[in-house]
């Protein structure tokens, strides 16, 4: 199996040396494990440059199918694992900026009071990425807004207001709320959020077209810029919670508000502690929606 681990996590970080570095290996071990995978596939599957390695055609073909004998190599260990007791596990979460900030740090550390050699494993991107993330078995659960993804169980576990966020001098500061229209004139900053982006669907709903100047990945660059004046965005206010900087949060009318939820392809065939965790976090948030 050792092979087929070096194959995916070069793929991952672009290079054998990272992938070495990640695995604990030397990189010309690493380079001989791709080799032995592409000798026992008797095709060649990583083209290597001194810009770093891509796939061949046919490593494109046969990545998904090595992906899967992964997965199922470490179901099997975390079955023995289960067999055993819950004394150890790898819990793969797909999560977005808000949630890793202000929700996983204090559900972690209870979890692990618990269960202290559990380990987590964060992969933090936009609701795009972790669909995708979960899809493939990157990751054995995330949290998504559901209108995000498609076939897929998804548990609501909270709704959270998205507000309109100004520069503190902006006219509209001094207002109680701020209409959707209002929210067009200025140069507008978007949180790209992959496909589905909350405020742009309501934005769309009322025929508004929002003036958008900038598209930033990241929660904490906005407000950053916005600081600056450079213009104004909505947020969610799971992330304005602790807010590091000078700007003023006004809520919207109509209400923008987004639902955090858990996502999943098939609870039965995950790891018991990813299993376990979810149930954890399930009863943290249970109230609400």
């Amino acid at each position: 199996m050792n092979s087929y681990y070096a194959f995916i996590k070069a793929i991952e970080t672009g290079s054998f040396t990272k992938a070495a570095e990640e695995l604990g290996y030397t990189q010309s071990a690493i380079s001989q494990m791709v080799h032995s995978l592409e000798e026992e596939l008797s095709t060649t599957l990583i083209l290597r440059s001194r810009t770093g390695i891509t796939l061949t055609p046919d490593g494109e073909e046969f990545l998904p199918f090595i992906k899967n004998i992964c997965n199922s190599h470490r179901e099997l260990q975390e079955k023995l694992k289960e067999m055993e007791g819950l004394h150890s596990g790898l819990i793969r979460i797909g999560t977005f900026s808000s949630v890793s900030c202000h929700w996983l740090p204090g559900l972690m550390k209870d979890f692990k009071k618990q269960y202290p050699a559990v380990q987590f494993e964060l992969h933090q991107g936009d609701y795009t990425d972790i669909f995708h993330w979960i899809k493939d078995g990157s990751v054995d659960f995330g949290f998504v807004n559901p209108k995000a993804v498609s076939n897929l169980t998804t548990i609501p576990l909270q709704e959270d207001e998205m507000l309109a966020v100004l520069p503190t001098q902006h006219p509209l500061a001094a207002h109680p709320k701020v209409s959707l229209k209002e929210l067009t004139k200025d140069p507008y900053i978007l949180l790209d959020e992959g496909e589905f982006s909350e405020p742009l669907t309501i934005f769309n709903q009322h025929n508004f077209q929002p003036n958008i100047q900038y598209r930033v990945y990241d929660d904490y660059s906005i407000m950053s810029m916005i600081e600056q004046g450079l213009g104004i965005s909505i947020l969610p206010k799971l992330v304005l919670s602790r807010c590091p900087y000078q700007i003023v949060t006004k809520p919207i009318s109509p209400a923008v508000v987004r639902t955090i939820s858990l996502a999943y392809k098939d609870k039965r065939v995950l790891p018991i502690a990813s299993r376990y965790f979810i149930d954890f976090i399930i009863e943290r948030y249970s109230n609400p929606i």
